[in-house]
């Protein structure tokens, strides 16, 4: 595995998007603090840039580093979560600025899956995560149904969990205020 890790870290470094399996479904990732490589997420899905996309961490430690304040609650949440959480937090920083919501937000992830957490890690930097559709179309729960319009668009497919036919499904997602108010929002 070590090789191909490599390679995908490789292409991300280079500004390059990868197709990567993740804790939930299959993602489109790329560099979450490059600027034209989030760019090109967007254009891969043909989805406007006003919609955030997700972002994956591999360890709780490093939010601090993408987020302004971490919400009190969000530790609990985090530690208690039986099935992937993603949180949006009030205000991202150190991301590219696309990668942001319109009022400064982001949605992070802290990935408990082997692969995904391995890229993270050994790019050491957090990665997009969005699910390997075009927008609005279906979000497919297996790699046997990714469009290949999808697979053709990226730079680097990652050659693991491709002959699963378990279905996944997307993550919750909780988007929190520094206050400690939540919105459940999927």
């Amino acid at each position: 595995m070590t090789n191909e890790i490599k390679t995908a870290v490789e292409t991300l470094r280079n500004g390059g998007v990868i197709l990567y399996p993740t804790d939930t479904i299959w993602g489109i990732g790329c560099d979450a603090t490059n600027f034209q490589a989030v760019e090109r997420v967007y254009q891969i899905k043909k989805r406007a840039d006003s919609k955030a996309l997700i972002t994956l961490l591999d360890n709780e430690n490093r939010l601090q580093n993408y987020v302004e304040q971490v919400p009190d609650i969000a530790w609990d949440l985090l530690d208690c979560a039986t099935e992937p959480l993603t949180i949006i937090y009030p205000k991202g920083k150190n991301l590219a600025q696309n990668l942001l919501a319109d009022d400064n937000s982001i949605a992070i992830r802290i990935t408990k899956e082997e692969i995904s957490k391995s890229l993270c890690y050994s790019l050491q930097k957090p990665i997009v995560s969005t699910s390997a559709n075009i927008s609005g179309e279906p979000a497919p729960s297996n790699f046997s149904q990714i469009s290949d319009e999808i697979l053709n668009a990226v730079d680097y497919i990652v050659p693991f969990r491709q002959n699963e036919t378990k279905s996944f499904k997307p993550s919750k997602i909780i988007r929190l205020e520094v206050d400690g108010r939540f919105k459940i929002i999927r």
